[in-house]
């Protein structure tokens, strides 16, 4: 099979995340995957460096769903926090984190730090790398605020939201990245790790 110009041979294509946004950025790549969801304790995994964290919490991922894959594949997993002012960010535990979180970004931007492991099952090479974006808004109303908690969807993302509704799109003023990568996801980043760990 061919992702793009990597032939990854009889590998198949395992995304290890229950992400929506994840999953998006997988199927622009038009090639059959299959979607596998790490069962592991994350609030387990504790580190005050945001990049020292995702990294761990993605290679623990990685661990968990490798005793899960029978056939040669090649496993993609990854974590991401948003981080805001030097704090990190994890999902919104209640409606009124949710709040706090997502009336902040009226006074500064998002910042998101992610990792992404990439291991081949058929040679157990592993390869990683790290992602960074901000996430600039325009002015989110306390009208948008309880519509966006009252559909859930305030507790679906890190940081309160998930870059994928169309709603948050909208109100995006500019981003300091690609779509992808603040989607969990940097395309050319996943691209690069698949290269690497197929050499």
């Amino acid at each position: 099979m061919k992702i793009l110009d990597l032939d990854i041979g009889d590998r198949k294509l395992i995304l290890g995340s229950s992400s929506a946004s994840r999953r998006l950025v997988v199927e622009s790549l038009n090639v059959p995957f299959e979607v596998l969801s790490p069962d592991i304790d994350e609030k387990a995994i504790r580190y005050s460096d945001p990049k020292q964290l995702t990294m761990a919490i993605a290679n623990a991922k990685a661990d968990a769903l490798i005793t899960k894959v029978t056939e040669p594949a090649i496993l993609i997993a990854s974590d991401q926090v948003v981080v805001y002012e030097g704090v990190i960010r994890e999902k919104a535990k209640d409606a009124d984190e949710a709040r706090e979180f997502l009336g902040s970004y009226n006074h500064a931007p998002a910042g998101l730090t992610g990792a992404i492991v990439v291991v081949d099952t058929k040679t157990g090479k592993r390869v990683s790398g790290a992602q960074m974006s901000r996430i600039y808004f325009k002015k989110i109303t306390d009208e948008f605020i309880e519509e966006y908690i009252k559909d859930k969807r305030a507790f679906e993302g890190a940081g309160g939201f998930g870059i994928q509704h169309d709603q948050i799109f909208a109100l995006v003023d500019h981003l300091e990245s690609t779509k992808e990568s603040v989607m969990g996801l940097d395309k050319d980043l996943l691209l690069k790790l698949i290269r690497e760990v197929l050499q």
